[in-house]
């Protein structure tokens, strides 16, 4: 039969292929003869099967933003929890927690799961139909409990860490609101001005007909350009936005994102402070949940969403197949906060390795509050400085001709 297949190669390169072979040990054995090391392995008509079911539902659930999705699994986690806690089967605490389900994107993802669940899957391969709402980390871990009969105890591990996941991107979106708002502010000043204000300076001026200073027919100049042909501007605005978000998702744009967020003198330290925190916290529960160490490593790496993270965790996986410490691939304090690499190599030497990559998490994440806030602390001036120069400028651009007037006129 043909068996599909997830692997990393002794390079630390990820493999995705299909192998046929009798049956599934087989397979795994002919693939550890190549060196590879295989994370996931499942007939190839299953894998076909969930990639249709997936671009059945995905579309509407693509549009959804990421937090509203964290919040969604991370009440549901704890719901189901306790369920399962109390005794009540599988398939009907995923029933009740179906019927209760407002959206319905989310509601039609519980019931693939259930109806899974309901034909002897469990629950691991049935999240498998949701990637979307549940991660490879999140599965895994599930997949741990399981295997381990633990299934209330994982979920609950679940919930606190997507309530923090939650929390964090809280906290960002949070911190630049404020800014945001400053911003558009500025956007709208400056349209008024030139639109509403402007023009009847405009007329003034031309009935004195009197030499104006290259500020003042500089603004002239734009507030004419901006009133006849306001919908290009919008146009371009709105144009340039939607081709920057594209741009972003592009292989090219993605690594030129990647690298301004790691050098950008202030906004390196916070994206170091956040990823070292993210990495702590993921690597911390994996472990915690028995998951191995090289597929703890590779669901990190998969969840870094940067670049420079990706490389470093390959690296990370490189060093585990060769057989040395995990923390010598975190002694770059370039992208690693050197906390996380003395609890690492402590964690190593003691056995604890788990309880001390969450407890330096649990101290990044009270860090990364005050750094953000110290962060948007600096941005919130330098806004309102620039719109109290700009609108200065205007006004005095406006101003300028009058007091030029009155002093030829007091002259005379």
């Amino acid at each position: 039969m043909k068996l599909a297949y997830d692997a990393v190669s002794a390079s630390g390169t990820p493999v995705s292929d299909v192998i046929e072979a009798a049956s599934v040990d087989e397979a795994m054995e002919a693939l550890r003869g190549k060196g590879m090391f295989v994370t996931q392995i499942e007939p190839e008509t299953n894998r076909q099967a969930k990639a249709k079911s997936r671009k059945a539902v995905s579309p509407g659930i693509t549009l959804k933003s990421r937090t509203k999705r964290l919040k969604q699994v991370a009440m549901f986690s704890r719901q189901l929890n306790v369920l399962v806690a109390t005794g009540t089967p599988l398939a009907d605490g995923l029933a009740a927690l179906e019927r209760q389900v407002k959206d319905e994107d989310f509601r039609a993802q519980l019931g693939l799961v259930r109806e899974q669940v309901e034909h002897g899957s469990t629950l691991y391969e049935a999240l498998g139909r949701s990637p979307h709402y549940f991660d490879e980390v999140y599965r895994n871990i599930i997949k741990a409990g399981e295997s381990a009969g633990a299934l209330p105890t994982m979920l609950d591990r679940l919930a606190i860490l997507t309530r923090k996941q939650v929390q964090v991107r809280s906290q960002i979106s949070g911190a630049m609101i404020y800014p945001c708002v400053l911003i558009f502010i500025s956007i709208v000043v400056l349209a008024v001005m030139l639109t509403l204000v402007m023009p009847r300076f405009t007329g003034m001026f031309e009935t004195l007909d009197v030499p104006l200073p290259a500020t003042t027919q500089m603004l002239m100049a734009a507030s004419a350009l901006l009133r006849a042909y306001w919908w290009a501007v919008v146009l371009g605005v709105i144009g340039s936005a939607v081709g920057l978000m594209f741009a972003v998702r592009t292989p090219g744009g993605k690594r030129v994102l990647d690298d301004l967020m790691i050098k950008l003198p202030t906004l390196s330290s916070v994206t170091r402070s956040y990823a070292t925190a993210r990495i702590a916290r993921l690597m911390g529960v994996l472990i915690e949940c028995n998951v191995p160490l090289l597929d703890t490593l590779q669901l990190v790496r998969n969840a870094t969403g940067n670049g420079h993270y990706e490389k470093l965790m390959a690296k990370a996986e490189e060093t585990v197949v060769s057989g040395e410490p995990v923390s010598g691939a975190f002694a770059d304090d370039r992208l690693i906060e050197p906390a996380l690499y003395e609890a690492v190599r402590n964690g190593e030497q003691s056995g604890r390795l788990s309880m001390l990559m969450i407890t330096v998490a649990d101290f990044m994440d009270e860090e990364n509050d005050t750094r953000l806030k110290a962060l948007t602390s600096l941005f919130e001036p330098l806004i309102l400085v620039v719109l109290g120069l700009m609108v200065g400028g205007i006004a005095i651009s406006m101003f300028m001709p009058m007091f030029d007037l009155t002093s030829m006129a007091g002259g005379g």
